[in-house]
């Protein structure tokens, strides 16, 4: 039994459950392997019963066996994106945003705080061992627990106002976790695009840690390995979200073969994998998916040229007009996604900038509105995406019950007699001969805006920004570096300023967590330090000290341990207020379609799709594990 959680997320079933009883179908590609005795047949490798794929969205249809699906990426740590693709999770979206077990059998939630997880017997992992609850045994006792690989404790996912769960195995099979109060964000982080791990392959990783290896032959193997310590040894083998660790098991549909670093990796299908289409075929209909590493300001162009099967990531709505020009002659179709962020670009106040001066200035709301205020987005609007975005703040979109036009539109006109009043309000009235404005340290306002260096569009769009700004006396100086650089960088209080996107989710619901609107991890470029001191549950970072930023928490706080449907409303929409006064973060515009390149011999990719990275994973929501290839695709292949 399944029962509706009293936080909201309704987990419902996948509506077609079990196939009838007969013999499953074996994916040709294996077939050698199986004759061999090399492999169990299609019956043995699959759980029973295995997830039955309905095939119900408009133009879906049952696929065939075979092909290799080509996909570029602009850096090798790209490659994790094929667990975001892949999406074998053990809760997962589907293409409505509902909760459905995938790699559970079933879960049982009681209160919103009880969850008890039944496997699927029989599942198995990757390389043909057991799926079991020795495999959660594992990560809690043995990972999360062990203070040499987990120097932080557990991880804050887990804990519900400082509480860890309590965490059962009642049998092989059968897994809970509980808390005495409702955990909200537990079934969303198992779902997410880099989902929540709280399994290990045991059988696997047990060879690299000391609770099971000889303390001198653990030593050799510390030393053959390269490594430091044990604990660094077993945690660089230990990223099922990475995917480069070529001989750790996966549940995903394919199998990492290549080494990094490189710079073309080949995945091959999975054989045990637990999905199969309602005709008893397992999945994935792809035999191998080949990713290659490119220069991402290339990709466009290759795009363009026919030079992949199926690309989302490093191609934006200015590329659009020349990858359909290509569409006539070299056999593909470019369709437009929907996204849901909340703006297409933001910029992002570090208000935890290591610079006395700066992380003042950054607090202070009038410069943040100042900053605003003097963005001509119209201009942006025009100038770069044609004229079909939607300007505004960086908040919630109006296909959201919870959407208020003034949280789009507050402090978001573009007015520099407003702009520079309030400048002149902070002090900052003094000029240099260049009609810059002077710091309180008598130097020219410039702020520095540093980017992952990935995108031309953040570079076009920083110009036009630029450019008004100076007529407020600000100038504005663009630091492009590689994406790790980049948010070490605002991680460590360097950067004054960054621009990336806004939020994730823009339609939420009022049962949907608001974590986005507080301090709650690292990588809130406006607030880091004080979003790793949560994370880490105070081991790192900073507490917020803003009283306006406290009281966010607080609300988020109240959000989590309300039941009351009307009050996580009302939470919601003061939280929404308050980020439209406070500007933490500075929205341009919104609603910017994202092309989705796709080869026309590619079957069942939707036409219209949400793009979006949680909930959704990108492709994910979609599952790529049922896309397949025509006749003619097939045979070239063979």
């Amino acid at each position: 039994m399944i029962r509706i959680s009293l936080y909201g997320i309704a987990v419902a079933m996948l509506l077609s459950s079990i196939l009838p009883a007969r013999a499953y179908v074996e994916p040709p590609v294996l077939a050698d392997a199986v004759a061999a005795g090399e492999l169990p047949p299609v019956d043995e490798r699959l759980p029973d019963p295995p997830v039955v794929v309905n095939m119900d969205r408009p133009g879906q249809s049952v696929g065939e066996y075979g092909g290799t699906l080509t996909t570029l990426m602009g850096r090798a740590k790209d490659i994790r994106l094929m667990t975001v693709y892949g999406y074998a999770r053990l809760v997962a979206y589907d293409e409505n945003f509902n909760l459905v077990p995938d790699i559970l059998k079933d879960i049982e939630i009681d209160e919103g705080r009880i969850f008890t997880m039944h496997l699927r017997p029989g599942h198995k992992w990757s390389d043909g061992h057991p799926f079991t609850s020795e495999d959660f045994r594992y990560y809690w006792e043995d990972v999360a627990n062990n203070e040499e690989i987990s120097p932080f404790g557990v991880t804050s996912q887990l804990m519900v106002n400082g509480e860890a769960p309590r965490v059962e195995f009642l049998d092989a099979l059968t897994v809970r976790y509980s808390w005495s109060q409702p955990n909200p964000y537990f079934l969303p982080a198992l779902a997410g695009a880099s989902p929540l791990y709280i399994y290990r392959p045991a059988h696997y990783l047990k060879q690299f840690h000391a609770r099971y290896v000889e303390p001198e032959a653990l030593q050799k193997l510390v030393e053959e390995k390269g490594s430091q310590n044990w604990a660094g040894m077993h945690n660089r083998r230990d990223h099922q979200y990475n995917y480069d660790n070529v001989d750790l098991p996966v549940l995903q549909p394919w199998i990492n073969t290549t080494e990094p670093p490189s710079e073309r990796f080949v995945f091959v299908r999975n054989p045990y994998y637990h999905r199969v289409d309602p005709e008893g075929r397992q999945l994935p209909y792809i035999d191998e998916v080949i990713i290659s590493v490119v220069d991402g300001s290339l990709i466009p162009a290759k795009a363009g040229f026919g030079e992949t099967d199926l690309q989302g990531r490093y191609v934006s709505f200015e590329d659009y007009t020349f990858l359909k020009e290509g569409e006539a002659t070299k056999n593909y179709k470019v369709s437009l996604w929907t996204p849901t962020k909340g703006s297409q670009l933001a910029l992002h106040p570090n208000l935890n900038a290591a610079d006395p001066m700066w992380r003042d200035l950054m607090r202070d709301v009038r410069l943040r509105r100042a900053l605003s205020l003097a963005i001509d987005r119209h201009e942006i609007n025009q100038a770069i995406y044609f004229g079909l975005g939607i300007v505004g703040n960086n908040t919630i979109l109006e296909e959201s019950p919870l959407y208020r036009p003034e949280y789009r539109n507050r402090w978001a006109e573009f007015d520099l007699d407003k702009a520079n009043a309030l400048l002149d309000e902070m002090g900052l009235d003094q000029r240099d001969s260049e009609g810059f404005r002077l710091l309180p340290n008598g130097e020219q306002m410039t702020i520095v805006v540093e980017t992952a260096g990935e995108s031309t569009e953040e570079t076009d769009v920083l110009e036009l920004i630029r450019d008004s700004w100076a007529k407020a006396g600000i100038a504005l100086f663009t630091k492009p570096s590689q994406r790790e650089v980049f948010r070490n960088r605002v991680f460590s209080g360097e950067a004054i300023m960054s621009v990336w996107s806004g939020l994730t989710n823009g339609v939420p619901t009022a049962d949907m967590p608001p974590s986005e609107l507080a301090p709650t991890i690292q990588h809130q470029l406006q607030w880091p330090k004080w979003g790793q001191y949560v994370e880490t549950q105070g081991g790192a970072g900073e507490p917020a000290d803003d009283p306006v930023v406290k009281e966010l928490s607080a609300l988020l706080t109240e959000w989590e341990r309300s039941f009351d449907v009307e009050r996580k409303r009302e939470i919601w929409l003061r939280m929404l207020e308050i980020h439209a006064e406070q500007q933490y973060t500075i929205g341009t515009v919104t609603g910017i379609f994202q092309p989705v390149i796709v080869t026309n011999h590619l079957k069942n990719v939707p036409e219209k799709g949400i793009w979006n990275w949680d909930p959704g994973s990108y492709f994910g929501i979609y599952r790529p594990d049922t896309f397949w290839f025509d006749d003619e695709r097939r045979a070239k292949a063979n």
